[in-house]
């Protein structure tokens, strides 16, 4: 079968013409080989291949151009993008271009043939018109597992099918839902993003899905629900995983049927919207507790996209600092920094627990708080330089208050639980108002906490402590 399928290959790199004609003649592919946009362009007048291989940038002219010519001689043939300088905005921008797949340099030999493979065995589809693509935001990695995610990201740009994010917390799953809705049919909508866990369960409800005046005690006026704020475009439910069971039923209602009540309404309203959900949970385990509708999940899980840990693509902190002090700097009006090669080393050697926003609050601090134009690994805050840290050791905390347990006992203490709870408690929410950067809202969602509770535990354990004093 291979025999007959004859694969070009357009490059002007002539090592990687070698090397890709040299492993596609092994797997029993017919090959041929250019070095221009314009010497392929002649070629396709009097011969078609079955699979076209380009790079994006050329020196006559833009790889996929070659589409272009595809489509004025009418043809069909499966066209595999390259390049060597990949991002979100260029992969999506291929695969609207209309390419059947997209490969970053340098690619693997394995990869690139298994992709020929299915190029010429399933019939390409042909080129969809959708506008231009937004702006992507703070989607930034050239690590292979962010690739891997653009990538994706431009498969769906056509489509306004569901996806279920899923990522440890700080991960960039808000940031990924944008720029699928960004690069979507839906982006001249709005975009809706409701983080289910941040608000009471007994008002989710009517967040949703609003309310019709009288519906309930405080229900003064008729008031919209997100989904038909987000009418026409994009919404976005984070932390899918703490939904109620209950509005899980509501919800799945939703997605099947596509229509819905208002709190207290007999309307029965349109859903025409794209829902994108997120979760940093095992929903598996949900289901298996009973915490989470398993029919909800198959109908979430569609499509899912992973988000990798920081620590897992330590290759994009340069670029993700690098990005986040420009921002903070302009946002504060205050000069730009850079990091010093040997802080660069530094921050990849730390095992990151908030991922991607613990990073972006560690630059927001250190545009203000560094001395100098260039930040040295002395400027960086104790919880980081701090060797042997919590977050870089195992979880030996319970040995510790094993330890500190039997010894208080041993001395005579009395009254524990109130001080390892009133220690325990203090401990965490600076930890996490120090991750936040001193913002209570973000620390109260982290720790499960209203603000309001957060703010009068820290009061009283400012009076306990100039009590002692």
């Amino acid at each position: 079968m291979t025999e007959q399928v004859l694969v070009w290959v357009l490059d002007d790199d002539e090592a990687i013409r070698f090397v890709l004609e040299r492993a596609l003649r092994r797997a029993g592919y017919e090959t041929r080989s250019f070095d221009s946009v314009t010497a392929i362009s002649t070629a396709l007048d009097s011969t078609q291949p079955d699979v076209i291989i380009t790079d994006i940038r050329l020196p006559d002219a833009d790889g996929l151009t070659v589409l272009a010519y595809l489509q004025e001689r009418d043809l069909d043939i499966p066209v595999i993008a390259m390049t060597a300088f990949s991002d979100l905005d260029q992969a999506v921008s291929a695969f609207q271009s209309g390419v059947y797949d997209y490969l970053s340099k340098p690619f693997d030999l394995d990869q690139v043939l298994a992709v020929v493979a299915r190029a010429s065995a399933i019939p390409s589809a042909a080129p969809v018109a959708v506008h231009e693509p937004a702006e992507s935001g703070q989607l930034i990695g050239d690590s292979a597992a962010m690739q891997e995610v653009f990538r994706t990201i431009g498969r769906l740009s056509r489509s306004s099918i569901g996806v279920l994010l899923t990522g440890e917390t700080g991960s960039g799953k808000e940031v990924v839902a944008r720029a699928l809705h960004q690069h979507s049919p839906r982006s001249g909508g709005p975009f809706i993003a409701i983080n289910t866990a941040a608000i009471p369960a007994e008002l989710l409800e009517s967040e949703l899905f609003g309310h019709e005046k009288g519906a309930f005690t405080g229900a003064h006026a008729r008031r919209a629900g997100r989904f038909e704020e987000a009418a026409g475009g994009t919404l976005f439910l984070d932390e899918i995983g703490d939904m109620p069971l209950p509005l899980q039923t509501r919800l799945l209602r939703v997605l099947a049927e596509g229509d819905y009540h208002r709190v207290g309404g007999r309307d029965l309203l349109r859903a025409d919207v794209r829902v994108l959900t997120a979760t940093h949970q095992d929903l598996q385990r949900k289901i298996a507790e009973g915490s989470f509708r398993e029919d909800l999940y198959h109908r979430l899980n569609v499509i899912t996209i992973e988000l990798p840990p920081l620590r897992d693509r330590d290759e994009d902190i340069p670029l993700l600092a690098r990005h986040f002090l420009r921002q903070a700097a302009m946002e504060m009006g205050l000069e730009e920094k850079h990091l010093a090669p040997e802080t660069i080393v530094a921050l990849q050697q730390k095992a990151w627990p908030g991922n991607v926003r613990q990073l972006q609050n560690l630059c927001q601090q250190l545009c203000v708080m560094a001395p100098g134009e260039q930040i040295l690994p002395e400027d960086l805050p104790a919880s980081l330089k701090q060797k042997g840290s919590m977050a870089e050791t195992d979880d030996s905390w319970p040995a510790a208050l094993q330890s500190w347990a039997r010894k208080a006992m041993f001395n005579g203490q009395t009254d524990l639980m109130n001080e390892a709870r009133t220690e325990l408690e203090k401990i965490i929410m600076d930890c996490a108002l120090d991750y936040t950067g001193g913002k209570r809202v973000e620390a109260a969602r982290l720790l499960g906490l209203g603000r309001n509770t957060l703010t009068r535990k820290l009061k009283e354990f400012e009076e306990k402590q100039q009590a002692d004093l």
